[in-house]
């Protein structure tokens, strides 16, 4: 906790953005971030709650220990609060910047609609971490001589790799693209979160020992099996890229994408790379001067709306086939769980039309280029309504309606073919592990992040990678003294 009366004595405030008119401009992040005494003032509203929801499985799913790090923040001691959170939390400058912040939610002030800026605080510990020169290389004292591999270094596997190199384990990161980060550094707009932040850590981690091998491509340049065979364990940590298949008519128009191409994409340029992308379309996808529509209403969907602004789209419409959520949660009913309240993104707030209880009918053009998308209004039921048909003018449409798992054609082949790995029967090509010790059908795999709970946050990644990381160093050593 902070200041015994600090949520009497002091309002809540979070850092500002820079004006939608001049972000929109460029790339680059746009928060203001607050003085170290503002941060200090936030930290100091957190109350001495006798069951604190924030950090337990309701709030964070990493369990960071927020009233403790609170109360180091207000006391100016940052040095022990990026340890203490260091010790739940690998990457809290990643956390800081793109989580929705669960715990805020479950915050008991938030029962008065002004919780703790739970997130704003963690971001600051972390900058001020690396200003003050706190996060350097732990590397173990003691190596075991065994060896880990991790295919995909997402924030799953830069976890898992992190902790198991800390153990004393040689730790190999195979990564399909040309630099580490997998969709934080490809799928995530640096007006998010730049991806200086990724290397920062990816240097930590070269020191601590663990090795980057980029540009393999796990089952097309290297067999699953040749890994086992080299390494004492593999630890298999793909990200949900597979879009779901919307089953909309005129998806074949030229002008009518899936959303995470063209968020690669524009990250590779930003990152001065090649446009071209194993598993993507290579053919360049731009929104300047252009009529946008975005399929879907969530946070791919708005990444779709803020990249479209900055590369100068005439307008952009965003279609939610949920109806409009309330203004407030009712409190009673839903604290201390996620609501369903109306948000609205840095995204959206930048221009955005934003339709409710809309279904897309058709993506319609002609000779073969889009045109328009027609939509419909529907009910409860999400059933169309007869007589509500309109068509709104596009030159350019993005589906960004969730992903049904992993690529199936590199890891999941290999797997398949050679070692039949049990797979989810529900319709997803997730592999099949439980949350305790993350092991597959498979003798020495394990899985971990997305490929195994489906899409899901980077919090819940960063878990999953530590939980593994955990069960693999017991399975080797016998015992560990990794966290769970």
């Amino acid at each position: 906790m902070g200041k015994v009366t600090g949520f009497m004595e002091i309002d809540r405030q979070l850092a500002k953005y820079q004006p939608a008119s001049d972000r929109i401009r460029h790339f680059r992040e746009f928060t203001i971030p607050m003085s170290d005494p503002e941060v200090q003032k936030q930290a100091a509203r957190c109350m001495d709650c006798g069951i604190p929801y924030c950090h337990g499985p309701t709030g964070c799913p990493v369990h960071n220990q927020i009233p403790d790090w609170n109360d180091l923040v207000y006391n100016g001691n940052w040095d022990e609060a990026i340890r203490n959170l260091h010790s739940t939390n690998n990457f809290p400058e990643f956390t800081g910047r793109i989580c929705p912040a669960p715990c805020e939610e479950a915050c008991t002030l938030n029962l008065e609609d002004a919780p703790v800026a739970i997130k704003t605080v963690e971001q600051a510990i972390a900058d001020k971490a690396y200003e003050m020169g706190y996060i350097v290389p732990q590397p173990a004292v003691v190596k075991t001589g065994k060896k880990v591999a991790i295919i995909g270094s997402g924030p799953a596997g830069m976890a898992a790799a992190q902790q198991l190199a800390r153990a004393g384990h040689e730790v190999h990161v195979f990564e399909r693209e040309s630099k580490p980060g997998g969709l934080l550094r490809y799928g995530i707009p640096d007006f998010k979160m730049e991806k200086n932040f990724i290397d920062r850590r990816v240097d930590q981690m070269r020191g601590e020992g663990v090795t980057f091998h980029c540009g393999v491509n796990v089952g097309v340049d290297r067999t699953v099996e040749s890994l086992m065979a080299d390494h004492d364990a593999v630890l298999y940590c793909g990200g949900s890229e597979t879009p779901r298949d919307a089953g909309i008519p005129g998806v074949d128009l030229a002008g009518v994408h899936d959303a995470m191409p063209y968020l690669v994409q524009q990250n590779r340029r930003v990152g001065r790379e090649n446009i071209d992308s194993v598993g993507w379309p290579s053919d360049p996808i731009l929104a300047g001067g252009k009529h946008v529509v975005v399929v879907g209403g969530g946070d791919t969907a708005s990444d779709c709306v803020g990249t479209a602004f900055r590369q100068g789209a005439v307008k952009v419409t965003q279609l939610d086939i949920r109806p409009m959520p309330p203004e407030k949660e009712d409190k009673l009913a839903v604290w201390p769980f996620w609501a369903t309240k109306m948000r609205t993104s840095s995204s959206q707030a930048e221009g955005a039309v934003r339709e409710f209880q809309v279904a897309t009918l058709e993506f319609v053009g002609e000779d073969g280029m889009l045109t328009g998308v027609k939509c419909c209004q529907v009910d409860e039921r999400r059933k169309p309504i007869a007589g509500t048909e309109f068509v709104i003018k596009a030159d350019l449409a993005f589906i960004a309606i969730g992903f049904s798992g992993p690529f199936t054609d590199s890891v999941l082949k290999d797997l398949g073919d050679k070692l039949k790995i049990n797979t989810d029967r529900r319709g997803s090509t997730n592999v099949v592990a439980n949350d305790k010790d993350y092991r597959t059908s498979v003798d020495k795999l394990w899985v971990a992040g997305d490929v195994r709970r489906g899409q899901s946050l980077v919090v819940w990644a960063i878990r999953e990678g530590r939980q593994a990381a955990r069960a693999i160093d017991e399975a080797l050593m016998g015992s560990t003294v990794l966290p769970r």
